[in-house]
């Protein structure tokens, strides 16, 4: 990968070296086009980061795969890297108002478990309505775009346990709390994901394999195939189209091309400059899907002692900072590693020794006084991230969906879209993100190839 200036002639560029974009140089670079990524970044995966503990590889970013992603399975296999189930074996943790217990996850009181169970039921019931393309064209989607999700739980006389249950989903899928997120976006989600069970499970679920090392063992294997066509630490700053050509221009490089796919986030598209401007509605997608905010931690110790009793790693709780945690260790012989996914609200203002006794303090209340002997700790805040901040997914605003949705991914004349919200699949997943760069590259190689045919001299 080549970070020297130039000016370059491609066929497309790319924007964004993510799984998304690196997807789409992948599909029309094996199609025989000549294409160029400019990734911002001084190194490829965008919203899929590596980082280590106690000098083991760990996912500070997207991390999951479930049955049914079968584009990153397929990618995998091509690349020789090899997925390993979630650890799941034990019971879980539970930690609501401060009193602790050992259980199923989800063994919440009989009550609030058939509080709980009305409201998935109800949520998928509405999310079934919904068609996968173009769903604002239901006949209710204003109506429940004007609606947040904190909104609707209220309306439905949600219990204050069950809420609490729906935060934690609301805060590690969309980065924000139930009162930021329109239903209509929850509900979409639930629907692209195949249903709020499937999103909530381990073992044949959304958190059932993860990557042997990292995620971005993947990436980059996808982005060495790509060579010098990869160009890092090159942000875009315009995008000018006249005519038949499109000139895409960074900090140092400037390169003319039939074509653009433009794969950042809808938040982040509006770094750059468009000429001629956009249609307006644009802007506002940009203004309005915004990114929520999430960050991970993880904490090593010797070996994984929570096994010991009988514990899965899996707590859930209502913490300011701590409000799930995973068992990543690479070994039962050790070192023990735990990943916490933290609220950005009680966690991103702080230094790095406030967040990790936050978080100590808390994996002991779950986990017991034996969480207190750290070999090793780091974190990550995407919210606080220098480059391109945000969380997993756009935690979208009641009103915005019906607004704006029709243009997550319409072209703009020789601009393309693509990045995992734009997916009717999997949206918000590494296989949605796939998917929709395999879908970009279609619509791409497409109009190429109806150039050649306008073009007598091929």
């Amino acid at each position: 990968m080549s970070s020297a200036p130039t000016k370059q002639h491609a066929d497309v560029v790319v924007v964004g070296a993510g799984i998304a974009g690196l997807t789409v140089a992948d599909q029309l670079t094996r199609e025989g086009h000549h294409v160029v990524v400019l990734e911002g970044r001084d190194r490829v995966g965008g919203r899929i980061r590596q980082a280590e503990v106690a000098g083991v590889a760990v996912d500070a970013g997207a991390t999951w795969v479930a049955p049914g992603h079968t584009a990153v399975r397929d990618l995998a296999r091509r690349l020789g890297c090899e997925l390993v189930p979630q650890f799941h074996q034990g019971k879980g943790v539970l930690s609501f108002d401060g009193r602790r217990r050992v259980e199923s996850v989800t063994a919440l009181a009989p009550w609030v478990m058939l509080d709980l169970a009305r409201i998935m039921r109800a949520l998928d019931r509405a999310a079934d309505d919904l068609p996968s393309s173009s769903p604002w064209e239901h006949p209710h989607a204003a109506r429940l775009d004007a609606t947040s999700l904190g909104e609707w739980l209220t309306a439905k006389r949600a219990l204050k346990n069950t809420r609490k249950f729906v935060t934690m989903i609301s805060l590690v899928h969309w980065g924000a709390p139930v009162g930021d997120v329109s239903l209509f976006n929850v509900l979409r989600y639930i629907k692209t994901l195949g249903g709020i069970e499937h999103m909530l499970a381990v073992e044949g679920g959304d958190q059932q394999d993860r990557m042997l090392g990292t995620m971005h063992t993947m990436v980059s294997g996808l982005a060495d195939t790509l060579g010098p066509r990869v160009l890092l630490g090159s942000p875009v700053e315009g995008v000018t189209t006249a005519g038949d050509r499109v000139t895409v221009r960074t900090p140092v490089h400037t390169i003319e091309a039939r074509y653009v796919v433009v794969t950042a986030s809808p938040m982040h598209r509006s770094s750059i400059e468009f000429t001629p401007a956009l249609p307006e509605q644009h802007y506002g997608l940009a203004r309005t899907w915004r990114l929520g905010a999430l960050s991970k931690a993880f904490v090593a110790y010797d070996r994984p002692f929570w096994r010991d009793d009988g514990l899965s790693g899996e707590g859930m709780s209502d913490d300011e900072t701590v409000f799930l945690t995973f068992d990543v260790s690479p070994h039962p012989d050790g070192p023990g590693i735990l990943m916490a996914f933290c609220d950005a609200r009680g966690f991103d203002a702080h230094d790095e020794g406030e967040r990790r006794r936050r978080v100590v303090d808390h994996l002991v209340h779950l986990y017991g006084q034996r969480a207190r002997e750290v070999t090793d700790y780091t974190d990550f805040s995407w919210g606080n991230d220098s480059f391109a901040p945000g969380g997993p997914n756009p935690a979208v605003a009641p009103k915005a969906w019906t607004a704006f949705g029709p243009y997550l991914r319409e072209p703009v004349g020789r601009i393309h879209w693509a990045g995992t919200e734009t997916a009717d699949e999997t949206s918000g997943t590494m296989n949605g993100a796939i998917l929709s760069g395999m879908r970009a590259a279609a619509e791409v190689t497409a109009r190429l190839a109806a150039d050649r045919g306008a073009d007598p001299q091929g």
